[in-house]
């Protein structure tokens, strides 16, 4: 519905899948890209191979080759896989974008003083203290906390010109819908602040959360 709305709209947008089956959806990525939209990999692959840069990079070029079975594929973007220990930026650090005909990650090519960075990640636009990874440095001063609040900055003329804004699967129009969705976050929101503060329990949450994503 949101890649509907933006076409509508005239807006394209870069809609970013990871490679597991709750995300991985070979019809609605059809009809993403149906309408104009760019397709991105959400990738986490050196996470899911725990940090062994041979099996991830391997695992890495598969899943891009798969994706771009549907589009010419030319940014990546990390998952935060916040309970994970291993940061899938670090794919990075012995591997080349350019290797793979990309042109950039946003978390690695992007010049955060120039352009504002937002999410919705934790359901909230000002969730950094849930936010394991999801977030940059950036000498921009600018707090959100609800959505009426960037509307009204956009009225204003007070919102950055250049923004990157990274929106979760969170959005509905559907009451019942929303309200299970307001709850799963909170749940995870907890679970994000008892895995920081609690010894063991990240690696234990992480554990079910890669049965859950199978």
């Amino acid at each position: 519905k949101m890649a509907k709305a933006e076409h509508e709209l005239g807006i394209r947008a870069t809609y970013y899948f990871r490679i597991v089956k709750i995300s991985n959806a070979p019809d609605i990525i059809k009809q993403i890209v149906a309408l104009g939209h760019e397709l991105g990999y959400h990738y986490e692959d050196y996470s899911a191979c725990n940090g062994e840069m041979d099996n991830a990079i391997r695992q890495f070029e598969e899943n891009l080759d798969y994706f771009r079975s549907y589009y010419p594929v030319k940014t990546v973007c990390m998952h935060g896989s916040s309970m994970s220990d291993h940061d899938n930026r670090l794919l990075w650090k012995e591997n080349s974008l350019k290797d793979f005909g990309l042109i950039g990650e946003p978390y690695l090519s992007v010049d955060y003083d120039k352009v504002f960075y937002m999410t919705d990640t934790g359901r909230c636009w000002d969730g950094s203290k849930y936010n394991v990874r999801d977030y940059v440095k950036s000498t921009h001063n600018l707090f959100f906390h609800r959505t009426d609040e960037i509307i009204l900055a956009l009225g204003k003329g007070t919102f950055p010109e250049q923004v990157i804004l990274q929106s979760h699967t969170l959005w509905t129009d559907n009451s019942i819908q929303w309200y299970r969705l307001a709850f799963r976050e909170w749940l995870r929101n907890s679970f994000k602040v008892m895995a920081l503060r609690v010894p063991g329990m990240k690696k234990l949450l992480y554990r079910l959360i890669k049965i859950y994503s199978k």
